[in-house]
């Protein structure tokens, strides 16, 4: 806060923006972001993610090194999208994390064990909760969006 107080006395002390500009901003990140396919998040990409953290827990870097290993290419030149999959995860209470040597570790919760087991042992078809996990990480993804 005190830093955002600096900048609006010195460096933003004349400078604004109209509504109109405001809006256009928006609306530009809207469009980029809405083709960035939030909402193809496969089944299997989010397996991928819950595998990677079911031996130990790891780092998002690692997470992305071994989907990629595995040919899971979804994060390639846009891991931030894992990150907001992973933070979506974490939020609900599928993944957990802790921080340890400056670094942040995600590992699978209880849920997230049954998620994955139930997926393993049919994987056929997509189980009911998990395909409502991937619609409303979509709906999260465009509301966030709605609130930048």
């Amino acid at each position: 806060m005190k830093l955002k107080n600096s900048m609006k006395k010195t460096v933003f002390k004349d400078f604004s923006f109209s509504d109109e500009r405001k809006n256009a901003v928006k609306e530009a990140i809207r469009s980029n972001q809405s083709q960035q396919q939030y909402n193809t998040w496969k089944a299997e990409t989010i397996m991928a993610v819950l595998g990677s953290v079911q031996q130990q827990p790891m780092q998002g870097y690692d997470i992305s090194i071994q989907l990629f290993q595995k040919g899971e290419l979804i994060f390639q030149n846009n891991e931030g999208q894992l990150y907001t999959l992973l933070h979506l995860l974490e939020n609900k209470e599928i993944l957990t994390s802790s921080w340890s040597d400056n670094k942040k570790h995600y590992a699978l919760t209880p849920k997230g064990k049954k998620y994955l087991a139930a997926y393993k042992q049919d994987n056929s078809h997509q189980p009911v909760s998990l395909k409502h996990l991937l619609e409303e990480a979509s709906l999260w993804a465009q509301q966030n969006l709605k609130n930048f």
